[in-house]
């Protein structure tokens, strides 16, 4: 589609750029301090643990294991933590945590480091 003067109405959409470059997001995510992956390490085993089961192996929540989340988009993951899921136990994690602690603890559940 053309616009006045013969400059060219650009096709790339907010929507299609976004879709494009959120699964690459969580390589330009800040890795945190190891003081703070300790933190995030003990809430996850403690406090994630308390309805996904100690060994994350399923409780009142999925299980979170590899295999589990195996085939989930990063970005449904990191989404479903900080905004929680209405109608169901799981509460926003947005007060307690960054998006890019989230995304480093989403690569630990994917089988990253630990």
């Amino acid at each position: 589609m053309w616009l006045s003067k013969g400059v060219k109405k650009p096709i790339f959409s907010l929507h299609l750029f976004l879709t494009l470059c959120l699964p690459i997001s969580s390589v330009w995510a800040t890795e945190p301090s190891p003081a703070r992956q300790t933190e995030l390490l003990n809430l996850l085993k403690n406090d994630c643990g308390a309805c996904h089961g100690l060994t994350l192996q399923g409780g009142m929540g999925p299980a979170l294991l590899p295999e589990s989340l195996a085939g989930k988009p990063d970005e449904l993951l990191v989404t479903t933590i900080l905004e929680g899921r209405k109608g169901a136990a799981m509460p926003p994690w947005k007060p307690f945590m960054t998006r890019d602690e989230v995304v480093w603890l989403v690569g630990v559940l994917r089988g990253g480091k630990r």
